[in-house]
């Protein structure tokens, strides 16, 4: 087969980062293509919850999110043994909606941009200037690697950083036939092990248990739940179990000569505070950025600044988690002071900047954890 000619940006990964990047390059003027082995819509091991910044990009990307579907959801609550703690978004709300559907929705809006999408072309090679794939070689002026956690292209151009050993955290997603009973997400505590349960639907709820150490099943992680087990014990099955894991996955940098890593290829530490998806839109838009005004260092620049404050929390609960008397003293402090929990959650959307905590904030929140 003939190799064709060069598109100005090449995307290798048509999962929902890929998609983002691609119509956000779109915007600024530039020809897109998209090349991806599986056909649409494509599913994925995701706790499906979006945040509100995430909502905001999908709105700026120009998805209609009057016809997408899903669920809103208006907060986080915490349930750890007797300890329930909650908070609510400050302004706007989350959408959870089954991965599928926000697929479909992005390829339709990449597609109306002018993207080319090609699926069914598997990369197979990296030789730092072309892409080796299925259906010949590729160039670009710009190499775009949004093929997610085990990113081939990461480490065809050298960019795999060291696993971490002890932190391999895995997660299994089930969806079952059932109402959601509240407006939030709630995470469910157990040692080593937590439940995330999403409203996606108004008749349709999804949950992903994630645990540390030994992989468990999904059976053995609802296990850890009696009384999420027992709410779902007769309610249908409306999926397939999908699982992903090991989650933590680092690289060197992200951008090398003109390829540059997006979303879950770019790093990932774990789905615990469950912004993959909206940080994963703030790289795309990052990204194309950079590439519109040809230096990818202010890409690099701007996903360190980007992943600040996520990864910090991320790695404070990690903390937790690993750690069962400071999880429990965690979840107690926010449940008798739901202020605090509303403030660090607000910063957690970009809704606050971390300042808004205060000193005396902090003081409250340490102080609480020494008094649970």
């Amino acid at each position: 087969m003939m190799n064709r000619a060069p598109e100005r940006v090449l995307i290798v990964g048509g999962g929902p980062i890929g998609l983002a990047t691609g119509i956000a390059l779109r915007a600024r003027g530039l020809s897109v293509r998209v090349i991806d082995p599986r056909t649409p819509p494509i599913d994925k091991a995701c706790g499906e919850g979006i945040m509100p910044d995430g909502v905001g990009w999908l709105g700026r990307f120009g998805v209609d999110l009057t016809t997408i579907g899903g669920a809103r959801f208006r907060g986080i609550r915490y349930l750890d043994g007797d300890d329930v703690a909650e908070a609510r978004f400050p302004e706007g709300h989350g959408l959870g909606m089954r991965r599928t559907t926000l697929h479909r929705a992005l390829v339709e809006r990449a597609a109306d941009t002018g993207v080319q999408l090609d699926w069914g072309v598997r990369a197979v090679g990296f030789t730092g200037s072309e892409v080796e794939t299925s259906a010949g070689c590729a160039s670009a002026d710009w190499i775009v690697a949004a093929d997610g956690l085990g990113s081939r292209m990461r480490r065809w151009a050298g960019l795999e950083g060291a696993r971490a050993s002890r932190q391999r955290r895995t997660g299994v997603r089930r969806h079952f036939r059932i109402a959601p009973w509240t407006d939030l997400v709630e995470v469910y505590w157990s040692d080593d092990c937590e439940a995330y349960v999403t409203p996606v639907g108004a008749e349709e709820t999804g949950v992903a248990v994630l645990s540390s150490g030994s992989a468990l099943g999904f059976e053995a992680g609802l296990a850890r739940f009696p009384a999420l087990e027992r709410r779902l014990l007769s309610a249908p099955v409306a999926s397939t179990d999908r699982g992903a894991g090991p989650l933590w996955r680092k690289s060197l940098r992200v951008q090398t000569g003109k390829l540059a890593l997006v979303g879950d290829a770019a790093g990932y530490l774990d789905a615990i505070t469950g912004e993959g998806l909206a940080l994963g839109f703030h790289e795309a838009d990052a990204l194309a950025d950079a590439i519109a005004a040809g230096d990818l260092r202010l890409y690099e620049r701007a996903f360190r600044k980007l992943v600040a404050l996520p990864f910090a929390l991320i790695r404070l609960l990690l903390f937790a988690e690993r750690h069962p008397s400071v999880r429990r003293r965690v979840v107690r402090t926010l449940a008798r002071d739901p202020e605090i929990f509303a403030r660090l959650l607000a910063i957690h959307t970009r809704d606050r900047p971390p300042r808004s905590l205060g000193v005396g904030g902090t003081l409250r929140f340490v102080r609480g954890i020494v008094r649970a």
